[in-house]
């Protein structure tokens, strides 16, 4: 008899349908990246404004006139269908079986490969790798130099994204907000391959304040299981015993610390992003051979 094989839930695809839904319910657009909050009040119903200005921003450090854009971890494709707009060829390589469906539905011109960027192999040169937000998931290691491969002789690349401050330490049980690699480390790997550093801009500050609206997301959620974890306690306590037991055989200290963390507190915050994280907007170009 043939036997069956168990399937794995992909939460992180249950995760990102949630998020990119709240995010179109929210703001009428797919961004999921930060928001630029120069000039606007911190609050959910300026979110995809600040996220328009966030884009405005980014679409600086890339030439006016039409050119090919690899767009490295192209999220949902919304970047991408506004620089096709603007006249500019664009392929994305994403990993996500998910988010690639959300490039080709938000993208239909643009040229979705999906695989992971280590993979990605391409006859063509271009002249922008872009990184939005997309930079500290790939290994330091493989990130600039597959791009000195794939650049057209007068090619650069654009980078936006988070690093960590000099002098960093991880807690080893609560979540640090933030992410993506040391911010020392990422200098000494641009100084190692000779690239010239032609334009660089520190936005932590003007970014910072997204944290608070994600936090405050977090914090509705959190409420509503406070509210149902209230109401157990008081007129189903056997019920709610048995289920906390349960939630503790199948999540660790470690985790169950950091959910609750994320869920019912606001450690979480821009002050606490701007004191870990450095988010850096540049322009890399290659060295003259």
């Amino acid at each position: 008899m043939p036997t069956m094989t168990a399937k794995i839930i992909d939460t992180r695809a249950i995760g990102l349908d949630v998020s990119l839904t709240f995010a179109k319910w929210l703001t009428g657009t797919e961004n999921l990246h930060y928001g630029d909050w120069t000039g606007l009040d911190v609050c959910a119903a300026n979110l995809g404004a600040a996220q328009e200005a966030y884009t405005d921003r980014l679409f600086t450090y890339l030439p006016k006139e039409p050119c090919r854009i690899l767009d490295i971890g192209g999220g949902s494709g919304v970047t991408a269908g506004k620089l096709i707009a603007l006249g500019h060829h664009v392929e994305i390589v994403i990993p996500s079986a998910f988010l690639a469906e959300r490039c080709r539905a938000n993208a239909p011109d643009a040229v979705v490969h999906e695989m992971m960027f280590e993979d990605f192999q391409s006859d063509a040169t271009f002249d922008i790798c872009l990184f939005s937000e997309s930079f500290q998931y790939i290994p330091l290691s493989d990130g600039m130099p597959k791009c000195l491969t794939l650049l057209a002789p007068e090619g650069r690349i654009v980078i936006a994204d988070c690093f960590r401050s000099e002098g960093f330490r991880a807690d080893p049980v609560r979540a640090t907000v933030g992410g993506g690699h040391g911010v020392v480390r990422f200098r000494k790997a641009v100084a190692d391959l000779q690239l010239d550093v032609i334009s660089e801009v520190d936005v932590t500050s003007v970014v910072a304040p997204s944290v608070d609206i994600e936090q405050g997301l977090f914090n509705i959620v959190g409420h509503a299981i406070e509210r149902v974890d209230q109401e157990l306690v008081a007129k189903r306590p056997k019920s709610r015993w048995l289920m906390d037991r349960v939630l503790r055989l199948f999540i660790n200290t470690r985790k169950r610390t950091r959910l609750k963390q994320r869920l019912m507190e606001q450690s979480r915050n821009r002050d606490s992003f701007a004191a870990n994280n450095t988010y850096l907007m540049m322009v890399l170009t290659q060295p003259r051979k």
